[in-house]
C-alpha cells in the first residue's frame, strides 16, 4: 500500500525561487492562472449566484421568525389568572405552563432593579438593545469552536427571548445561531418601541424564577409568601440571584449556592455604587425566611371550589373572548377563607370519627356477591386492564391479588362528603368541600355540585311550606295512620314510619320535628298538593327534575347538595330566593372590569310563611331529629335531617340568621351503605354541620350581625292549649307559645271553657 503520509509539494523549491527572481516566468504563471479562471468562470459565477440565493433564503428564514410590528408594539406574555377569596386570599391560579402575574414598574422595589442591572447588564442604560462588537466577537468565537456557548445577552435580548418564544431545546449550531440573530434584531426593535423603564418592567414580569414562578410578583409570593411591594432589600437581591440559574440557585434545595450567588449580587451592587457599604452589610446580615407556599396542602385551601370556578370561567371564555390560562385575569370570588378552613377542619374531624366507627361494623360478607362485583368493576377501571392485550387474564389476576383487593375495599368503603355554606342574603358560596380527599386529589368528583342523591326527609320542609302557605297553621293536626297510594302502573305504595309505629294525631310542627313519614304523605295528599310542592321547590331553588308523585314527600327526587342548601336559604332570607353564586367580579390584566355579578333575587314565599317554617325547623334542632347539633353549636339554628332507604345517604341542611349550610354524607357506590342507625342524618351529617357552625361563630373576626331570627309583621305569637292545640283560654291547664300567620289563626279551645273544665282532658285523650 502506498504511503500517502508525505505528499509531493505543489511547487518545488527551484520553481518557487524562479518565480520570485524571474519576471518572465512569473508573468507566464499569472497568465496561466488567468486562463484557469477564465476557463472556469461560469462555475465561479454560479457559485456566487448560489451563495446570494442562499443568503436571501436564509435572510427570509430569519425574518419569518421575527415578531410582527403589532406583536412588538403590543407584547402579550402569558399571564396566569388568579382567583381570590372575598377576604383577599389567593385561592389558586390557572395557567398552562407559566404561573405569571403582572405588576407595574412603580410596584417593583428599586433594589430589585439595581440588582438586576448590576449583575445582568451593567451598560443597560447606554446601549440600544444589543452590544454589536461583543455580539460579533461571541458569534465568531462560537463558530470557530463549532459551539454556541457564549450568548452576549443584554437584558433586552433576554426580554426578546422571554416575550417572543426564542427558546431553544435540542438545537443544533445552525438553529442556535439563527435564534441569536433573531434576538439581535428583535432587541433593537424593542428598544425603538419602549422606554428603558418599560423594558425593565416587562423583563421582571416575564423572567423565570423557578418553582413555576414567572415574573417577580409570582416569585415574591412563592419564595417569601408576600406581595412584591413588601419585599425587603435582601429578598429583592435574592430573587435576582435566582434568575441566573433558577434550578441551580434554588435557595431551598441548594442554600449554599444561593447564598454565595446572593452575596455576589450584593457585592456587584456595591461595586457599581448602587448601594453603600452599610447598606450592603445590612443586606448580607438580613435573615431570609423562605415560604414553601404549601401551608394549605399541595392543592390549596379550596381545590373543589377553585375547580368549580375554572369550569364557570371556561364557559365565560367564549362569551368574552378571553383565555383563562394566558390573559392574566383576576377573579374575585364569594368564598371566605376563614369559613373554608373551618369547613375543612369540620370535615376532617367528623369523617375521622365516622370512618373509624364504620370500619368496625362493616362486613363485606353481609352482602353476598357485592365484593366480587366491586372487585371486577375496579379491575376494569384499572390501568393494567386499559393497557392489556389479554384483558381477561388481567381481571383474573387482579381478582386473586390480595393487595389489589385490600385497596379496593378501602376505596369502596370510604365515606364521602359534600359540604357547602352559603350567605342566604347574597347567595354567595362561603365554603365548599367537595369530597373526603380534598387535600390530595385534584379535580375529583365534587359531591356538592356533581352528584344527585335522594334527600330523604330533608325534602319534607317543601311539603309543609305549601301547607303553611295554604293557610294551615303549625297546630293543624294530621292522622298518623297507614296510607296506601295507587300508582299509575297498577301497583300500590304503602309508606311506613321509620320506627314502624302508627296511631294518634300529630300537629304539622311535631310531625316535622320528629320526621313522621305518614303525616308527611297525608299532608301532600290532603292539604299540600304534589303539583304545588313541585312548583314551590323549583321556585325556591331546586333545578333538578322532580317527579309529580306523592313519594316526593319522603324525598325520592334526586337533587344536589348545592340546590338543597340554596333552597333552604329562602327561609332565613324572608322568603326571597337568591341564585347561588361564586364569582363577584372578573377583571383583565389592566384592572378593567369584564364582568360584575349582581345575583338574581325573587320573592317566592311570604315573609310570614318563611318565618313560621323557620320557627318550626328550630324545633328539629332543639327537640327533634337534629338535636346532636346542640353538642357543638348553641346559637339559634333551624334545619332538617334526611336519611334514605338502607341508610345509603345521610343529610342535614340547615341555617342560622347569617348562613345556610348543607352536609351530605354517604358513599360513591350506593351498594355500600351505613346499614345501621349510625347512618341517620341526625348522626352521620348533623354533627358535621354543628362543628362547622361552632368554629365560625367562635371566630370573632367574623361578625354576627343578626343573632336571632326576626319575626316579621303579619306573624303573631299566641298561647295555645297543649292538649287541644287550639288557642288557649284562661282555663286551659297547660299552655305554650305558638306562631301564626295573622290571617290564619287557630280556633279557640272548645274544651277548657270554664273554671270547671280546667281538669278536663289529658294528653292521651287528644
Amino acid at each position: 500500500m502506498a504511503d500517502n503520509s508525505k505528499k509531493k509539494p505543489l511547487y518545488s523549491s527551484e520553481e518557487m525561487k524562479k518565480y520570485f527572481h524571474d519576471p518572465s516566468y512569473r508573468q507566464e504563471i499569472l497568465k496561466r492562472s488567468k486562463g484557469f479562471f477564465k476557463k472556469n468562470r461560469w462555475y465561479f459565477y454560479g457559485a456566487g449566484v448560489l451563495f446570494i440565493i442562499l443568503l436571501v433564503v436564509y435572510a427570509n428564514y430569519v425574518i419569518s421568525g421575527l415578531p410582527s410590528l403589532e406583536d412588538l408594539e403590543n407584547p402579550k406574555p402569558e399571564l396566569a389568572t388568579k382567583v381570590y377569596s372575598i377576604d383577599g386570599e389567593t385561592l389558586g391560579t390557572f395557567f398552562l405552563t407559566k404561573n405569571r402575574s403582572y405588576v407595574t414598574y412603580n410596584q417593583i422595589p428599586q433594589n430589585a432593579v439595581d440588582a438586576l442591572i448590576s449583575t445582568e447588564d451593567k451598560n443597560f442604560y447606554k446601549h440600544w438593545g444589543v452590544t454589536p462588537w461583543r455580539f460579533l466577537r461571541a458569534m465568531v468565537k462560537n463558530l470557530l469552536t463549532f459551539r454556541l456557548r457564549e450568548g452576549a445577552s443584554t437584558i433586552t435580548q433576554q426580554l426578546a427571548r422571554n416575550l417572543y418564544g426564542f427558546q431553544g431545546t435540542n438545537e443544533n449550531a445552525f438553529d442556535k445561531a439563527t435564534r441569536k440573530i433573531r434576538e439581535f434584531f428583535t432587541s433593537v426593535q424593542i428598544e425603538k418601541n419602549f422606554t428603558k423603564k418599560e423594558i425593565l418592567e416587562m423583563y421582571l414580569n416575564t423572567v423565570y424564577f423557578g418553582r413555576g414562578a414567572y415574573g417577580i410578583s409570582a416569585a415574591a409570593g412563592i419564595f417569601f409568601g408576600k406581595s412584591v411591594e413588601e419585599l425587603t432589600p435582601g429578598e429583592s437581591a435574592m430573587l435576582i440571584a435566582i434568575v441566573n440559574g433558577p434550578a441551580y440557585f434554588d435557595p431551598m434545595r441548594h442554600p449554599n449556592r444561593a447564598m454565595g450567588r446572593w452575596h455576589l449580587v450584593i457585592n456587584q451592587m456595591l461595586e457599581d455604587g448602587r448601594i453603600t457599604q452599610d447598606q450592603a452589610d445590612k443586606m448580607k446580615n438580613e435573615a431570609l425566611t423562605f415560604s414553601t407556599n404549601e401551608v394549605e396542602g399541595p392543592l390549596g385551601l379550596a381545590p373543589d371550589f377553585v375547580e368549580y370556578i375554572r369550569q364557570q370561567m371556561r364557559e365565560k371564555a367564549d362569551k368574552y373572548g378571553f383565555n383563562i390560562y394566558k390573559d392574566g385575569l383576576t377573579v374575585y370570588t364569594t368564598l371566605d377563607s376563614r369559613m373554608q378552613r373551618y369547613a375543612n377542619r369540620a370535615v376532617e374531624e367528623h369523617l375521622a370519627e365516622k370512618q373509624a366507627e364504620f370500619n368496625k361494623i362493616w362486613d363485606w360478607n353481609a352482602k353476598p356477591g357485592l365484593l366480587a362485583k366491586v372487585i371486577e368493576k375496579a379491575a376494569v377501571q384499572s390501568i393494567e386492564y386499559q393497557h392489556a392485550t389479554n384483558k381477561d387474564s388481567v381481571i383474573n389476576f387482579l381478582k386473586k391479588n390480595s393487595r389489589f383487593i385490600d385497596s379496593v375495599k378501602q376505596v369502596w368503603q370510604s365515606i364521602q362528603v359534600g359540604f357547602v355554606a352559603i350567605d342566604p342574603k347574597s347567595g354567595g358560596i362561603r365554603a365548599m368541600v367537595g369530597g373526603k380527599n380534598f387535600r390530595s386529589v385534584r379535580y375529583g368528583l365534587n359531591h356538592v355540585t356533581q352528584i344527585r342523591r335522594q334527600p330523604g326527609s330533608c325534602f319534607k320542609p317543601f311539603v309543609y311550606t305549601v301547607a303553611i302557605d295554604n293557610g294551615y297553621p303549625p297546630t293543624y293536626e294530621m292522622l298518623n295512620q297507614p296510607v296506601t297510594v295507587e300508582l299509575g302502573d297498577g301497583t300500590r305504595w304503602t309508606p311506613q314510619n321509620f320506627e314502624g309505629d302508627i296511631g294518634g294525631k300529630y300537629t304539622l310542627r311535631d310531625a316535622l320535628a320528629q320526621s313522621i313519614n305518614l303525616v308527611a304523605v297525608r299532608t301532600i295528599m290532603e292539604i299540600a298538593p304534589k303539583e304545588q310542592v313541585v312548583k314551590y321547590a323549583h321556585e325556591m331553588g331546586i333545578k333538578s327534575p322532580i317527579p309529580v308523585v306523592e313519594s316526593i314527600a319522603l324525598g325520592t327526587a334526586m337533587v344536589t347538595p348545592l340546590e338543597m342548601t340554596s333552597a333552604f336559604g329562602v327561609f332565613p332570607n324572608e322568603g326571597v330566593a337568591v341564585e347561588p353564586n361564586s364569582i363577584l367580579k372578573i377583571e383583565d390584566k389592566d384592572g378593567n372590569v369584564i364582568e360584575e355579578n349582581v345575583p338574581e333575587r325573587r320573592e317566592v314565599l311570604s315573609k310570614e310563611t318563611a318565618y313560621i317554617m323557620t320557627n318550626m325547623m328550630e324545633d328539629v334542632v332543639n327537640v327533634g331529629s337534629g338535636t346532636r347539633i346542640r353538642n357543638y353549636f348553641h346559637y339559634p339554628a333551624a334545619g332538617k335531617t334526611g336519611t334514605t332507604q338502607g341508610f345509603a345517604d345521610a343529610w342535614f341542611v340547615g341555617f342560622t340568621p347569617q348562613l345556610a349550610a348543607g352536609a351530605w354524607v354517604g358513599f360513591d357506590d350506593q351498594a355500600v351503605t351505613f346499614n345501621s342507625a349510625d347512618g341517620q342524618g341526625g348522626r352521620a351529617a348533623a354533627p358535621l354541620w354543628g362543628r362547622f357552625m361552632k368554629y365560625v361563630y367562635e371566630d370573632k373576626t367574623i361578625p354576627v350581625t343578626q343573632p336571632y331570627f326576626k319575626m316579621p309583621n303579619g306573624v303573631e305569637r299566641d298561647s295555645i292549649c297543649v292538649l287541644t292545640h287550639k288557642l288557649a283560654t284562661q282555663f286551659c291547664p297547660i299552655k305554650r307559645i305558638e306562631v301564626f300567620n295573622s290571617k290564619y289563626l287557630a280556633p279557640k279551645c272548645d274544651v277548657h271553657t270554664s273554671a270547671d273544665s280546667t281538669n278536663v282532658g289529658s294528653p292521651s285523650q287528644f
